[in-house]
């Protein structure tokens, strides 16, 4: 029998709202689940017990009483430590911020309890989401569910590691070069990184204000669908927020991909690991199957992407930070304080032609993908690194296939498609046209109702598996 805490967003909630399950009942399963296996994931920072019983108990009057606020309604769900709550710590998983109370939600956040989500807490996640799984912090990293001695992906290690494990329903996460479908992809996810303005970062702490995208992050699309249904739309105290017609993710689940155009990124993956290859072959079979026109498409050079998202992320999070860096170095963990210190070398003309040329890549890209609706990519060259073998300079190896996105701005969602013979989940990418965001859902949805390979949970010692 399927537990609570391994159902999906869109499973529980038709419980839920035909009045079979109690949020309270189901609050209750989580917290049990966190206490029972968390010790050794590491997946929350804090995890707000007394908060989540009372809003499950308010929930449960709600719904009681025939006012049912939509899918989200009783559903509890994670925070990456980065999104600013009202009277409860935001800490960015860093020392400096560790007794920092937020006077307000952010938008997100606020969207997500109007629509009845419970928050269960705090979630791990990089420094200031980009220190890497540093082991100096006050809080330890958090550890892969499906091998724990494994990274879990950043920089939303934490929330990552949290669905997967079934510590929380869903969760957000933070991208600013890949850091929801990272770890998405490492621990078995989907993640969704939304085009850039269409969920609002008003309260979320930055780290580049031209490449950071909020989104969600799930077991299935469907369910990843149900959060951007609540999470989409205009900000207008958020000055990066677009003011124009939100995608019909509803529709897109169940939308069929027959006759769809979905191009392969074969040439990116010359470095990639033999056995996700085939597996994004595979998933694109499983696609052509279905009746979607499936063939290789040329892509602008990885390279050039790696470039200028790396320069644009420096820059403007060595702004963010070099007024600490300069004068307390020592209260930020030495990965985070380490990668950041570069953007101290980077002049103000490269920064300049680094935001003149991410114009041309971004042409590029949309001339390349102009015959497609979407496109398929992987999202890692292989499993990930051992825990202790975080390097502190990752980005000076192997591009990034996640990064080019981050640069375009165009929607991009992780989505598991298969395992390696060691038992890890592999990863693929799914890319549509900007603001296709409802596109990218529903090619993924289709892969996995084909596939049908949704089931396999993480074995996790005492979690009752």
């Amino acid at each position: 029998m399927t537990s609570l805490t391994d159902m999906t967003i869109a499973g529980l909630s038709a419980l839920i709202g035909s009045k079979q399950l109690s949020p309270v009942e189901l609050v209750d399963a989580y917290l049990a689940r966190i206490a029972a296996i968390d010790g050794d994931l590491s997946a929350y920072i804090l995890v707000t017990t007394e908060e989540a019983k009372a809003a499950a108990r308010t929930a449960e009057a709600e719904i009681a009483a025939g006012n049912w606020r939509g899918p989200l309604h009783g559903i509890p769900i994670g925070l990456k430590d980065i999104y600013s709550t009202k009277g409860i710590p935001t800490t960015a998983h860093s020392r400096l911020l560790k007794d920092n109370v937020p006077s307000e939600d952010a938008e997100t956040v606020a969207r997500l309890a109007e629509a009845g989500a419970i928050s269960l807490g705090k979630l791990s996640t990089h420094e200031f989401a980009f220190g890497g799984p540093s082991p100096d912090l006050f809080s330890p990293p958090a550890r892969n569910p499906w091998n724990r001695d494994l990274q879990p992906g950043g920089s939303s290690s934490g929330s990552g590691v949290a669905v997967a494990s079934g510590m929380c329903a869903g969760a957000m996460g933070s991208d600013t070069g890949g850091s929801i479908r990272g770890p998405a992809g490492f621990c078995g996810l989907v993640g969704l990184k939304p085009t850039y303005g269409l969920v609002s970062r008003r309260g979320v702490l930055p780290l580049s204000w031209t490449l950071d995208h909020a989104g969600p992050m799930t077991w299935t699309a469907q369910d990843c669908a149900l959060m951007m249904e609540v999470l989409a739309g205009h900000d207008p105290a958020d000055p990066a927020s677009v003011n124009g017609p939100v995608p019909d993710f509803k529709g897109a689940i169940g939308r069929p991909v027959e006759g769809m155009r979905i191009g392969v990124a074969k040439a990116w993956h010359e470095s990639a690991d033999p056995e996700l290859v085939a597996a994004i072959d595979k998933a694109a079979a499983v696609l052509a199957g279905q009746g979607a026109i499936v063939d290789e498409v040329t892509l602008p050079d990885l390279m050039d992407f790696h470039a200028a998202g790396r320069i644009i992320l420096l820059s403007e999070g060595f702004a963010i930070h070099q007024r600490h860096l300069r004068r307390q170095p020592e209260i930020y963990g030495a990965l985070f304080r380490d990668r950041m210190r570069l953007g101290a070398f980077i002049s103000a003309d490269q920064y300049i032609q680094a935001i003149r040329f991410r114009r041309t890549l971004v042409d590029q890209m949309n001339l390349a993908m102009a015959p497609y609706d979407a496109i398929l990519t992987a999202t890692q060259y292989g499993p990930p690194d051992r825990m202790e073998e975080a390097p502190v300079f990752p980005f000076f190896g192997k591009p990034y296939f996640t990064m080019p996105f981050n640069v375009t701005g165009q929607p991009a969602a992780a989505v598991p498609c298969g395992f390696y013979s060691s038992g890890m989940p592999i990863s693929m990418q799914v890319v549509g046209k900007a603001f296709a965001d409802d596109v990218v859902l529903a090619v993924a949805h289709a892969y996995e109702q084909a596939a049908g390979d949704r089931v396999t949970r993480p074995a996790i010692a005492g979690g009752g598996q």
